[in-house]
Formats: C-alpha cells, structure tokens, sequence
C-alpha cells in the first residue's frame, strides 16, 4: 500500500474525529462506546503498523516506504521511516491500546479523554514519520497540546499548575528549534530531512559578541536543537518538569509520557543533533557525558527520598535517559545500539511501573508509600508483576533492562572509562531505590486495616500486564530481536559521523579543540 504510514499516522485522528462529531451522549453506554471505539482504532493502528514491520528490510539503511507530496503552498509533504523510526512507530503502537484498555475505569469526560489520546497518537507518529522539518516541527509541537489537556483536565489537585509547566517548559526549547530551523532552510535551500543529512552545515569557528564559538554554525544550531531535545528527554537540570507532570497526570497520561513522549528527544538527538552535526556533536560530547553522569547520579538519589511512588518512578526515568544520552553521544555501535534498546524497553517497563502504581491507586486513592505494606498477602498475582519490573527497571539480566545499560556502558566505555565508570554507580543505586520502593509496598505484615480488603488484579488488568511481560521478557533473552531492525542503520549512522568527524579533524585542531 503506497500510503501505508500516512493510514497509520492518521488513522487515530479520524477516530477521534468521529468521537467527537458523531458520539453523542454522556450516559453509560455512550461512555462504553468511546472507549470501544478508542480501543478499535488503536488496535487497527497496531496491525496496520505491523504490516509495515513486516515489509521492512532491516538490511537496508536507507528511508523506506517514502511518500511525498505538496500539502501547502511551498511546503512538502514527505514521510518515511529508517531503523531508527520504525521501533519507536512500533513502541507508539503497541502502547497504545494497552493504554486505553488501561483507562477503562475513566468516567468523567470519556469522550474528549479518548480524543485527546487518539490525537496524542497520531502527532507522536507523525514525529517518528516526518521526512520534512517543518511537518516535523508541527508533530513535535502539536503533541504538546493533548498532553497539557490530559495533565490540566483528568489530572489530581495541583493539574494546572503541573500542565502549564509542562507546556512552557517543552515550548520555550523548541521555539529556540524553531530559529535553528529556519537557519537550517536558508542555508541548505531545502526542509527534506533527507537532503539536510547530506548537507554539510559549516564547522568553521566564528565570532560572536566578543566568543569563540569551535564548531561554528554547527555549534550554535547544535546548541538550539539540544535546548529542545534535553527538556523533553529530558536531561538534568531541564527535568524539574517531569516529576510535576507524572504526579498529576492520570495514570494512563503517566504511562504515555514516560514509555514514548520522553523518546522524542532521545530520537531527536539520533536524527538530527548527531547526522545533521556531527562536528558539534564531537565538540560537545564531554559536556552531554557529564550531564548524562550527574543525572544518573543526583536523580538516583533523589528518588531515594521520595514518599510517592509515581515521584519515584519519574526520578528513575530521568536516571535511565542519561543512559541513553551517554550511548548516542559515545556514537559508536554498541552505545547506540544499547542507546535506542534502552528507550524500547524503557517504554514497556516504565509504562508497567506506572501502570503498578494506577492498579493500588485506583483501590486506596493514595500513591504515598507509607499508606501500603504487606499488599502481598492480598495480592500475590500483583506482587509477582511488579516484582518482574522492579527487577528489569533495575537492569536484571534475562529482562530488557539489562540489555540496554550494558550496551551503552560497553560502547560508552571505548570512548570514556570515567563516564562509563561513574554511570555503572547508577546501576547499584538503582536497585536500592527500587527494592526499597518494592520492600516497602509488597512485603511486611498487612497492619494496615484500610488494605485488608483490598483486592488482586483483575482480568481486564492481567490483560493489559501480560503483553508488557512478555515484550520485557522476549528482549531480555532475544536482544536481536530489536538490534537487528536498527543495527544496519546505526552502522551507516556511524559511519557517516566518524567520517564527517575525521575530514574536520585539522580545522579543528587548528582552532585549538
């Protein structure tokens, strides 16, 4: 099918379209039909997603099933997908609908709570899609928008307060993007994201009121990508957004942010901060490491001192991206590679926790950890799900989570012994704020009267939990599985940046790097 991505990308939009234009009613059984039709089209998106994996030739590194098109005046319309997209379209796809079945409890404004998540869907895929900066950038910034809904409507006490901070702190990097952009066109004539991986943007060292800027046009445009990407990824110290957002978002906007929204910036870095400026890349590749340490570090700590759960967790997310920001900027196969599986399996293990935390939340209406203790007398099925995640989150070997650390760590470690050495500390600290967290909810005696009724997982919630167990479990055992979709593609990546690296060698030199 010609138009294949352009059906997947748009296929959840039509369904919330017709959410709103045509379901009328607020009683039980329109409420019910929002959620079947919500669960319908995410699915459909899934198999169709499906049928495109199915088609990909991973041995090729080069953008496949491509269209292109003029929607606007002067402006093209061009998608596609390469190893580097197609596992994150399949990460959206696949969380997705586990998501809306997750939020099958939801009773206030079920309509528009759907719609908005149909939405989120298609302005998430058409970020990974996009051959085109401009079409890029509206995905990217589009996004925003449902989530700030999701966060300010469905949220807990202090929502608004955590959906504006949300927005401006995403907003604020990404018009500094958008300046960078522009200068992008100007200087290569083209938004075709594919033309601009061929073009050379100058690395010639400039002046700038009274600075030597090394690395030039590439160093400043290098600078206003990061600014964007590390808020949304997001790295230390632009994370201060993130654990506001989990707390107050609904569960299932927590599971959304955590397993895909967050690898937005992660692949940004892959797509454009690395290809596009690979000079810049090479000139700023200390300060992305030390960034990446202190986050696995300081943010590890932090967690250790939470009292609520979902805060926990949002603190683990931000230790485990400075993995991933070490392994892209390390910019060898095994750290890439690692980089990218960690994203892959952050997304279902993240998306597990959070999900843990919604299934005790839904029955106590608390997510502190002092309320809980012993909950494995009462729920043994729940203990044994939320063990296996722990454990992954931790980096277990025989889970997912242990595949991506120890790549990146390995790659990492052939560029930088220091940061490799200091990112393993996060490993161990890992595991004391995980097992920590688990000691304190599951074991112990069951004191508390208020959980002596409390009940075990449901049918509907073991459904959503057994495909995340299965997909932590398959990557952990089967890592090809994953690296043989990417691998051919981040090898021509490589490639490519170590030569660009090389030919700007005695420039570079010459201006003192």
């Amino acid at each position: 099918m010609s138009n294949l991505l352009t059906l997947i990308t748009f296929l959840p939009l039509i369904g919330a379209l017709i959410l709103v234009a045509f379901l009328r009613g607020s009683d039980a059984m329109a409420q019910l039909n929002a959620k079947r039709l919500a669960l319908l089209v995410t699915t459909a998106t899934f198999l169709l997603s499906l049928a495109v994996l199915s088609g990909f030739d991973p041995s090729n590194p080069d953008f496949q099933f491509v269209e292109e098109g003029e929607w606007m005046a002067g402006l093209t319309y061009k998608m596609g997908i390469d190893g580097l997209s197609l596992p994150f379209v399949m990460l959206t796809t696949f969380m997705f609908p586990l998501t809306i079945y997750a939020s099958w409890g939801v009773e206030t404004r079920v309509k528009e709570y759907m719609a908005c998540f149909l939405l989120l869907e298609t302005l998430i895929l058409g970020v990974f899609t996009s051959l085109d900066l401009i079409l890029f950038y509206l995905f990217f910034e589009g996004g925003l928008i449902p989530m700030f809904l999701i966060i300010g409507v469905w949220g807990g006490k202090d929502r608004v307060y955590a959906a504006f901070k949300f927005f401006l702190y995403t907003l604020f990097g990404s018009l500094v993007m958008l300046i960078a952009m522009l200068y992008m066109y100007w200087d290569a004539g083209t938004t075709d994201i594919v033309a601009l991986l061929n073009h050379q943007f100058s690395y010639e060292g400039i002046d700038l009121l009274g600075w030597h800027i090394v690395g030039g046009a590439q160093t400043l445009m290098w600078l206003a990508f990061f600014a964007s990407f590390a808020v949304k990824l997001p790295m230390w110290p632009f994370h201060t957004w993130l654990p506001d957002a989990h707390v107050q978002a609904p569960t299932a906007g927590s599971v959304i942010l955590a397993a895909i929204l967050l690898k937005l910036g992660g692949y940004g870095f892959l797509r454009f901060s690395l290809p596009m400026f690979p000079v810049a890349s090479e000139i700023m590749t200390n300060f992305v490491f030390f960034l990446s340490v202190v986050a696995i570090i300081y943010t590890s700590l932090v967690a250790l001192m939470q009292e609520d759960m979902k805060k926990l967790i949002a603190y683990s997310s931000v230790a485990h991206m400075g993995f991933v920001t070490m392994g892209i900027f390390a910019a060898n196969q095994q750290s890439i590679d690692g980089a990218i599986f960690q994203m892959i399996s952050h997304g279902f293990i993240s998306g597990a926790l959070f999900l843990c935390v919604g299934v005790i939340y839904d029955r106590m209406h608390t997510r502190e950890i002092a309320a809980y203790g012993g909950l494995v007398n009462r729920m043994p099925v729940y203990a044994a799900v939320m063990m296996l995640f722990t454990l992954a989150n931790v980096g277990l070997p025989g889970t997912s989570g242990f595949v991506g650390e120890f790549l990146t760590l390995v790659g990492t470690y052939q560029t930088s012994t220091w940061t490799a050495f200091g990112a393993a500390t996060g490993v161990v600290l890992s595991a004391a704020y995980a097992l920590w967290l688990y000691r304190r909810v599951l074991f112990g005696d069951l004191i508390k009267e208020s959980l002596k009724s409390i009940t075990d997982l449901n049918a509907r919630e073991v459904t959503v939990f057994v495909p995340l167990v299965v997909m932590t479990i398959l990557l952990g055992v089967y890592p090809s599985l994953a690296t043989d979709l990417f691998g051919p593609t981040v090898e021509a990546l490589v490639e490519n940046v170590h030569s660009a690296i090389a030919q700007a060698a005695g420039p570079l030199q010459l201006a003192g790097r």
